[in-house]
């Protein structure tokens, strides 16, 4: 790759991490402010929801994420304190912990993501212009 390449490669990683971070504050800031989750707790919720029986393994919703292992357990263990969500051991597997979306969390997560989509319709649309 030409030093002229390389530079426009540096420029666009700058580009979606400026993107990236403008985004992501206002999407937590907003979620925060309204529902009184964050971002990553919001996602957690997110991908609940769209699993088919709205419960999934630790593992398999961690490899969904962005977060690693140590985070995405820090945010299920809020989730669970605010009863958002419920975690179980598996009967079959005692090392496999299930995530289970609550009524309370399916509720939040109607409410919370009104608010996300606006968000991201708010930053994103001048982008795909």
């Amino acid at each position: 790759m030409t030093e002229a390449g390389e530079d426009a490669v540096v420029r666009r990683w700058r580009e979606l991490l400026a993107s990236y971070s403008n985004v992501s504050c206002a999407l937590d800031r907003a979620l925060q402010d309204a529902h009184g989750i964050g971002m990553s707790e919001f996602e957690a919720l997110d991908r609940l929801v769209d699993a088919t029986c709205e419960q999934r393994r630790m593992h398999d919703l961690a490899g969904d994420m962005y977060l690693s292992q140590s985070a995405l357990s820090r945010t299920v263990a809020r989730l669970e304190r605010g009863g958002l969500v419920a975690r179980s051991m598996c009967d079959d597997d005692r090392r496999a912990i299930f995530v289970t979306l609550t009524d309370a969390g399916r509720e939040r997560h109607e409410q919370a993501r009104r608010t996300q989509r606006a968000v991201l319709a708010e930053h994103l649309a001048a982008e795909t212009v």
